[in-house]
């Protein structure tokens, strides 16, 4: 490639010395949305002090997106004058020891979103894995436009099956300055980044590069012609194309001049899909404010209907006094969750009634036996499924998977200046 698409950024940190990092980084917005209790908790252990808790919105609250956008946006100014530092032109090896003791490691730079597309069949270098929701993109372009800083939980996936782009920055890490180092809130494990030399970047940029060849996709994917696929969205999806339409509302705004402005990048960590840390998990569905036991039925009678040529899949119904697992032979749909969203979608649920995304087995088990809920639970989509299926299917049911539980999801640390 003659641009590359990924590249260094001036990633902005406090100085550690001065703040405390266990305080500073909390988990990504979209993680205990049914749990507030999480989100009381953090608050308590934050307190005043600097917390990027302070500069985000949990989506618990957001509902009252408007109401705390001011005082988000105060936050943004003082931490900007008071205590961020900014680091220039760098990547950044993160290695996230999550609860379970395993090491995760990504990438922290930013993404060049010319090259990014959210809509299903794009033949874009970088794609979202998800069906994007375009109502849920306005409250959260409220909180991004005008922002002076973003911070990420965006995790940009590689199919990187011979180790070729981390690995060998992890196997030299021990000559790489230590940038962070500190224990994250809420037992969710540990946090070290590494500030990578122009070497290592120039390793970072080659090695991708190497990725979309037509030589490695056809080797990869068992077909020739393919449209280069490098970056597949694993977290953060709506996070991302949020970022893509602010950035094409400047494109309107300046034309060519925006192609310079700050907006064109996301700051994102890279993560190799291979992983050994990388779990994919799917997300369930628990159905607020509804007859649970009519739901079962309606449910039922609706994969009864179904005349597909997709593998048979087994859905568990959960509810006070229910627990079934319905056993569905010829669905539609190619993935369980796929079944289970495309009922929901034309369902006709009452007034007041809600759809929640869920992490867990026994947390969707608990909530399904909440008053007026239910539960749908299934088996998840294996990681080695996942780019051959964004490149032959485009992208898949919103919330099909996650990679990991919650408590192992990015946790907000570096920002960036917006503007």
């Amino acid at each position: 490639m003659n641009t590359p698409c990924f590249l260094p950024a001036d990633i902005l940190l406090p100085d550690f010395e001065a703040t405390n990092g266990t305080q500073w980084s909390v988990v990504a917005c979209d993680q205990y949305t049914s749990q507030p209790d999480y989100w009381a908790t953090a608050k308590t252990l934050v307190g005043e002090e600097p917390s990027t808790l302070h500069v985000i919105l949990p989506e618990v609250y957001l509902s009252q997106t408007e109401a705390r956008v001011p005082a988000i946006r105060e936050a943004m100014v003082d931490y900007l004058e008071r205590i961020l530092v900014c680091h220039p032109n760098c990547m950044i090896l993160v290695d996230r020891t999550l609860a379970s003791g395993e090491h995760r490691y990504g990438l922290m730079g930013c993404v060049d979103l010319e090259t990014y597309e959210y809509q299903k069949g794009s033949t874009a270098l970088v794609r979202a894995t998800e069906e994007t929701v375009p109502e849920r993109i306005p409250p959260r372009k409220i909180i991004r436009q005008g922002a002076p800083i973003e911070l990420p939980h965006v995790m940009l996936l590689i199919d990187d099956r011979q180790n070729t782009v981390i690995t060998p920055l992890v196997d030299a890490s021990h000559t790489y300055p230590v940038i962070y180092d500190y224990d994250l809130m809420q037992n969710s494990g540990h946090l070290k980044g590494y500030l990578l030399g122009e070497s290592a970047m120039t390793h970072v940029i080659d090695s991708l590069d190497a990725l979309i060849t037509p030589e490695a996709m056809t080797e990869r994917y068992g077909k020739s012609g393919l449209a280069p696929l490098l970056f597949a969205v694993g977290d953060g999806n709506h996070s991302l194309a949020t970022a893509k339409a602010c950035y094409e509302d400047i494109k309107a705004k300046l034309g060519e001049a925006a192609l310079h402005h700050p907006m064109r990048y996301a700051l994102c960590e890279v993560v190799n899909i291979y992983d050994q840390s990388l779990h994919f998990e799917p997300i369930y569905r628990v159905v607020y404010g509804v007859d649970p036991q009519r739901m079962a039925q309606d449910f039922k009678a609706y994969c009864e209907t179904l005349q597909g040529d997709a593998p048979a899949q087994d859905i568990t119904i959960h509810a006070q006094g229910l627990h079934q697992v319905l056993h569905v032979p010829t669905p539609v749909a190619g993935l369980a969750v796929g079944t289970v969203q495309d009922f929901l979608s034309t369902y006709p649920l009452p007034a007041g009634a809600e759809v929640d995304y869920i992490h867990g087995d026994d947390v969707a088990l608990t909530l399904g036996e909440g008053d007026h809920a239910i539960a749908f639970l299934f088996e998840g989509m294996t990681k080695q499924e996942l780019f051959s299926t964004v490149i032959s299917d485009g992208s898949l049911p919103r919330k099909t998977f996650s990679m990991g539980h919650a408590a192992d999801k990015r946790f907000y640390t570096e920002c960036r200046r917006l503007g």
